[in-house]
C-alpha cells in the first residue's frame, strides 16, 4: 500500500466544491509537488490529507490509517507548515520553539538546535519584532525538527531570500534521503522542478495532470532556421520527435528522449540558428494555467 493514498476524494460547500474526486498516491521518501493557482484545492487537499475537514465522499489514508477517523494518529506522524502560520507574538523564538517542543516528543533539542543554526535564526528576539522572513524561518525550524514520516509544507518558502531558499530546499532533500515523505504544495515552479520527484497539477478541484520530474527533465525543445530540405528521422528517433515547421522555413523540435542520438541527426541537417532549451515545467503548468488566468 502507498504511504499517501486518496481516492475519489471530493470536498463540497453547499453549491462550491472545492475539490472533486481527486485520486492520488505516494509512497515512501518521496517528494510530491501541488501545483495549481489560487483557488485550484490545493489547501483543500492539503486539510483532507491531515484529518483537519472531513470529506464529502471519497477516502484518503497516510500509512494505512483513515486521515479522518484515525485523524490524532495521523497527526502523530506528520508535522504541518500551514500556508498562513500563526506564532505567540510576545514569545521569543526560543520560547516558541521550546513551547512545540513540549508537544512533540519527537523534537529533539540536537534537531532544533542544528536547524536554528542552518537557517541563522535570531531566536532570541520576539515575534513581533521579526521580519517576515525571520518568522518564516521560525515556523520551519517548529515544522522540520520533529522526527516524523510525513512533512506537509504550504508555501514554505515565502518571504525567504534567495539564499536561505536554497539553504531550505537542501534541507528538505536531506529529508528525503533519510525516508521522509513530503508534500510540497507551491506557487514557485523552479523550486516545484527542482526538488520535486512527482508533480500534481490541479485546476478547479480536479486533478488534470501527474508528471514524473524525471521524464520531464528529459523532455527540450530545439529551434532552429533550416537552409534546405529537412531529412526524416529514421527508426526509435522517428517516433519520439514532433516536428513542426512553418512556411518561413523555421522549424520546432520537441523531444522526451535523451538528446545523445538526435544529436547526430541535427548535425547532418541544414539548420542555422539552432538553439536547444529544456522544455520545462512552466510550459506545462501553462498549458492548463495560460498566465492570464494565474
Amino acid at each position: 500500500m502507498a504511504f499517501i493514498q486518496a481516492s475519489l476524494l471530493t470536498k463540497r460547500y453547499g453549491q462550491l466544491t472545492a475539490l472533486d474526486e481527486c485520486s492520488l498516491e505516494a509512497p515512501r521518501g518521496e517528494i510530491l509537488g501541488l501545483l495549481g493557482p489560487n483557488g485550484s484545492g490545493k489547501t483543500t487537499l492539503l486539510r483532507l490529507l491531515l484529518g483537519f475537514i472531513k470529506p464529502t465522499s471519497g477516502q484518503a489514508s497516510i500509512d494505512g490509517l483513515d486521515c479522518y477517523r484515525q485523524s490524532v494518529e495521523v497527526h502523530r506522524r506528520s508535522s504541518y507548515l500551514p500556508g498562513e502560520p500563526r506564532l505567540f507574538r510576545k514569545l521569543t523564538g526560543r520560547q516558541v520553539l521550546q513551547f512545540f517542543s513540549q508537544l512533540r516528543t519527537s523534537m529533539s533539542a540536537k534537531s532544533v538546535a542544528d536547524l536554528v543554526d542552518r537557517l541563522e535564526l535570531d531566536e532570541s528576539r520576539q515575534v513581533q519584532l521579526m521580519s517576515t522572513g525571520m518568522r518564516q524561518k521560525l515556523v520551519l525550524a517548529a515544522v522540520l525538527a520533529p522526527d516524523v514520516p510525513l512533512v506537509v509544507l504550504d508555501e514554505p518558502t515565502s518571504n525567504l531570500d534567495p539564499t536561505t531558499r536554497g539553504g531550505v530546499l537542501q534541507l528538505l532533500q536531506e529529508a528525503k534521503d533519510s525516508g521522509k515523505t513530503i508534500i510540497f504544495s507551491s506557487h514557485v515552479l523552479s523550486e516545484v522542478e527542482e526538488i520535486c520527484d512527482r508533480v500534481v497539477l490541479l485546476r478547479e478541484g480536479h486533478v488534470v495532470e501527474t508528471l514524473r520530474m524525471d521524464q520531464m527533465r528529459r523532455q527540450h525543445r530545439i529551434r532552429a532556421q533550416l537552409t534546405g530540405r529537412l531529412t526524416q528521422p529514421e527508426g526509435a528517433l522517428a517516433g519520439n520527435l514532433q516536428i513542426d515547421q512553418d512556411e518561413h522555413q523555421s522549424v520546432t523540435i520537441l523531444t522526451g528522449q535523451p538528446l545523445e542520438p538526435l544529436l547526430g541527426w541535427l548535425a547532418a541537417q541544414p539548420l542555422t540558428e539552432l538553439r536547444i532549451e529544456p522544455v520545462g515545467l512552466r510550459a506545462v503548468y501553462e498549458r492548463y494555467h495560460p498566465p492570464s488566468e494565474s
